[in-house]
């Protein structure tokens, strides 16, 4: 495989993407559309700032008693801006990166123009590699424009990101692409496999439907069905506790929500009944339990698995809480930083990175072996 003759392949199919009526369609839509979500962010965005300096004065001027003592509220990051934009992308996003795959390689066979090809000085490997190039470089270039856009509007808005905020923007652009080169991936394959078009976009629409819809809410049912039953209350009435937290979890269309919410309260000389004690560590163990077979699950689905580390980086304290919701930071405590959030969706981002890779392997050998007749 010669480079030289690879790079001339990618270029051509780079050309041939970002000149495409269907790309610019689908490309501006879902720049409109994130446009849009970003400016109703940054409205977010500056009402937040504008309670957190409330807070702030409030909480210099007044004394404050009990656990809270000492604490402060914490500046709104402008990560935050960024979760609409993240919702957009996991529609139109995929929905852009299966129209630049789904034809890769059906079209040459319906135009039968991939034999008169083959004729030329390139194997199939280059053509097969250098169309898969071209379509990644296809869609980093849209990512890319969706980001200038982004921090344009930032700017706009007299929004400047720090040092640490906007690596947390370039690694929020790297896992959406991650995310976009798994449909994408989805669609060469079905391109190289179907002989023609229709086919493969059929076969590839099938496959986003199972992938992002109906594997989560089977992996919901099937974290209900293998958890067992959910442990029974003690008929007693339970004793008084210390400052804590209360941790409870839904599963609602394939999504696992948890809730956490905090109580002061005052010990009692009695102690914590024994009962109740056993019975929040059975409730612990099987919200865990539920959790962990839900999330095995779910790593086969390139949706849940951009939203838990896209959520990482946009909003770490609610990562926290959805990884490991018995453990996550209290309201007084501070947000996890970005390493520390992205240390526990590790095995989220290799599955977006696994999954294009199953794909494209699929299609370079469909193609290597493909009777060109």
């Amino acid at each position: 495989m010669a480079l030289d003759r690879l790079l001339n392949v990618a270029r051509k199919e780079f050309s041939d993407h970002i000149t495409s009526r269907r790309f610019v369609i689908i490309l501006g839509l879902l720049l409109v559309i994130s446009a849009i979500g970003m400016h109703s962010g940054i409205g977010s965005y500056n009402d937040r700032l504008e309670s957190y300096n409330q807070q702030l004065q409030h909480m210099q001027e007044v004394a404050v008693d009990g656990p809270y003592a000492g604490w402060m509220p914490e500046k709104p990051s402008i990560m935050l801006i960024f979760n609409a934009m993240m919702s957009y992308m996991t529609t139109l996003g995929a929905v852009l990166a299966i129209a630049i795959g789904f034809d890769l390689v059906s079209k040459e066979k319906e135009t039968r123009s991939l034999k008169s090809l083959l004729a030329h000085p390139v194997y199939r490997d280059e053509i097969i590699n250098g169309k898969a190039v071209g379509g990644i470089a296809a869609l980093g270039f849209a990512m890319a424009l969706a980001l200038a856009i982004s921090l344009a509007m930032l700017l706009l808005f007299s929004i400047v990101p720090t040092l640490e905020e906007f690596v947390a923007i370039l690694l929020f652009g790297v896992i959406s692409l991650g995310f976009l080169l798994a449909y994408f991936a989805i669609a060469l394959t079905m391109s190289t496999v179907s002989r023609e078009s229709g086919n493969a976009l059929i076969y590839t629409l099938v496959i986003f439907f199972a992938v992002s819809t109906l594997l989560p809410v089977l992996g919901a049912m099937a974290g209900d069905a293998l958890a067992g039953d959910m442990p029974e209350p003690p008929q007693t009435a339970p004793m008084p506790t210390p400052l804590g937290r209360t941790v409870t979890g839904t599963a609602s269309g394939g999504y696992f929500t948890t809730s956490v919410s905090q109580s002061v309260v005052h010990r009692v000389s009695e102690g914590p009944d024994p009962e109740w004690q056993q019975y929040e560590e059975d409730v612990k163990a099987y919200t865990e339990k539920r959790m962990f077979i839900n999330d095995v699950t779910n790593l086969i689905s390139p949706q849940m698995n951009y939203y838990k580390a896209a959520m990482a980086v946009t909003n770490p304290r609610i990562a926290a809480m959805m990884s490991s919701p018995y453990s996550a930071p209290l309201i007084s405590q501070e947000t996890p930083g970005l390493a520390e959030a992205l240390s526990t969706v590790w095995m989220n981002i290799a599955a977006l990175i696994v999954f294009p890779s199953v794909f494209f392997a699929a299609a370079y050998i469909k193609f290597m072996r493909m009777d060109i007749r």
